[in-house]
């Protein structure tokens, strides 16, 4: 594999970013129609969520047809201008690969369905156990039982998602083969990347067991067959081409594994998502709560995937948002007063960190979450499902409701804001998702603060090409015990990069330690006019500042 430390990666939701049909959903042409804007940004792959046959229960998750393109985003010349016109722009394109279940609608489900049973050992089938409970205690992620009947058999079909997502069988051997055929299907397409979708539960035991917290997921996360089967992924399919970029979507890993998965001596896949730090405003742990996000555990969860992944030659995908988490901005700054400083400041965070920054549609123009008034605006099925569970428990509609607009994975799916005119020009029919209501002031036109926001991404994608320290250089953080500020050091053959981040409103100051004020220093770049290094530093609101020492 070739070094793919300057690159950046810019993920579309298709259904979400432009329709040129006019029947109010995100299509191919869309992508090509905006591929300059992508360019001009300096992205050098296109990560695109799915647009396969789906019947779109769980936003295109639940793929019916892996080699397929849905009618509703386009034919095969689409995708086959796309991907020229991608190319000729020097920008690769990233597939999702949803590879640890189908749709229930998909012929392999089907023919099981139906007593074929080469394809019910296509799924993970089990019968309820001896005291007629079902096969395992576990919870499905989505909420409610992980299991659900298998037509009018006494079985049942394991689903971690969705009911209409039922987990394929890893162990057997031909469902691995015809995984295989998909993942080569799409590189001679002329695919130049792939997103693995929670690849690292794919490794079930042979035997399935209760488990003894009733969720059940240390039976199928990281287990030690996962990177057997990752070996043997890339063996078959992309580790026979060198410019080929891999992305795992490990659920609730370690580093550990992260390193496993990412290593380049593994011979695994190029990079890694883990999502602990996007958990640092889960009351107790869980999703579907309010709380101020606690800032020193934010800290300690980036220092530790830092230090941790450099210690081992891992390799971390850095990222704040994506179709599946609310606005960062929304959660860790302040979108109303300080909206250019926030955005800038989160985005120099982690783009000057050890690792390959993803933007996610959107972000790099200050879109937030929408505020619905109300639950119908919503259409997400995990919205829907955590609704009704948090009014069971005892809620009104508007404690739920809070919750909901903090939390919904459709926060992240509005449709992208591109200029003033009706539904932010991302459609001239009614949009599948309601357009959120501060178009008017964010969109990709908006000279006074969406251009600025553009403007400052640019920059970091461009300083990420041009400087070996922010591709190459180690990582230490800097006070990690610092009440405001995220100060951290990268350095690298004899220069070092200071990079400090201010995550709240109030002015406050830190100390510099001794040995980063002896070298000549020089400002690179940051969000309050040009600086200049002192001991006693003290920083604005949502101030971020870098500066290089030689």
């Amino acid at each position: 594999m070739q070094n793919f430390h300057d690159k950046v990666i810019y993920q579309a939701y298709p259904k979400s970013f432009k329709d040129t049909k006019g029947n109010g959903i995100g299509d191919l042409n869309g992508v090509i129609e905006k591929l300059p804007y992508i360019a001009e940004l300096g992205a050098d792959m296109i990560w695109l969520n799915p647009f396969y046959k789906s019947p779109q229960n769980d936003n295109g998750y639940d793929i019916a047809d892996y080699t397929s393109i849905d009618p509703l985003f386009g034919t095969w010349d689409d995708f086959d201008k796309l991907v020229k016109e991608a190319s000729q722009r020097g920008i690769g394109l990233m597939l999702d690969m949803v590879l640890n279940h189908t749709s229930t609608e998909h012929e392999w489900f089907q023919k099981a369905l139906a007593g074929d049973e080469k394809y019910q050992d296509f799924y993970i089938l089990r019968e309820r156990q001896e005291d007629g409970t079902l096969p395992t205690n576990w919870e499905s992620k989505f909420g409610g039982p992980a299991w659900s009947k298998f037509g009018d058999t006494n079985k049942y079909y394991l689903h971690l998602y969705d009911v209409t997502q039922a987990d394929l069988n890893w162990r057997n051997p031909q469902v691995r083969e015809e995984l295989y055929k998909v993942v080569n299907f799409w590189l001679e397409k002329g695919v130049k990347g792939f997103r693995f979708d929670v690849i690292n539960v794919i490794g079930k035991d042979q035997e399935l067991k209760d488990a003894t917290d009733g969720v059940g997921k240390s039976h199928y996360t990281d287990t030690p067959i996962v990177h057997d089967y990752i070996k043997e992924l890339n063996e078959r399919t992309f580790g026979k081409y060198d410019d080929i970029l891999t992305v795992g979507e490990m659920s609730s890993t370690t580093v550990e594994n992260g390193i496993k998965y990412s290593n380049p001596e593994s011979n695994e896949l190029s990079m890694i998502f883990s999502f602990h730090h996007l958990k640092v405003d889960y009351k107790d742990g869980k999703k579907w709560t309010r709380m101020p996000f606690d800032f020193l555990k934010l800290k300690q969860i980036l220092n530790e995937w830092q230090e941790g992944m450099a210690k081992g030659d891992g390799w971390n995908a850095l990222f704040w948002n994506n179709h599946d988490q609310p606005r960062a901005n929304n959660r860790f700054g302040d979108v109303k007063n300080y909206p250019v400083e926030t955005a800038t400041m989160l985005a120099q965070t982690i783009h000057l960190m050890r690792g390959t920054p993803y933007i996610y549609q959107g972000e790099e123009i200050g879109m937030t979450n929408p505020d619905y008034s109300n639950l119908d605006d919503y259409k997400d099925i995990e919205t829907h499902n955590a609704y009704s569970e948090l009014k069971k428990a005892g809620m009104s509609d508007n404690e739920a409701l809070d919750i909901i607009r903090d939390k919904s994975r459709d926060n992240a799916r509005t449709p992208m804001q591109w200029d003033q005119t009706e539904n932010a020009g991302f459609t001239k029919g009614l949009p599948w998702l309601k357009v959120a209501d501060n178009y008017k002031e964010i969109n990709t036109e908006n000279i006074k603060q969406s251009r600025n926001i553009y403007a400052y991404y640019k920059q970091l994608v461009s300083l990420r090409k041009e400087l070996a320290i922010i591709q190459e250089g180690s990582y230490k953080a800097i006070n990690l015990n610092h009440q405001s500020i995220f100060a951290y050091v990268r350095e690298y053959k004899g220069q070092k990069l200071l990079v400090l981040n201010h995550f709240y409103e109030e002015t406050d100051t830190i100390t510099l330690p001794d040995e980063l004020l002896k070298g000549q220093s020089s400002y690179l770049i940051g969000n309050s006019g040009e600086r200049t290094l002192q001991k006693e530093f003290v920083m604005e609101a949502y101030e971020t500042a870098a500066f290089l020492i030689e």
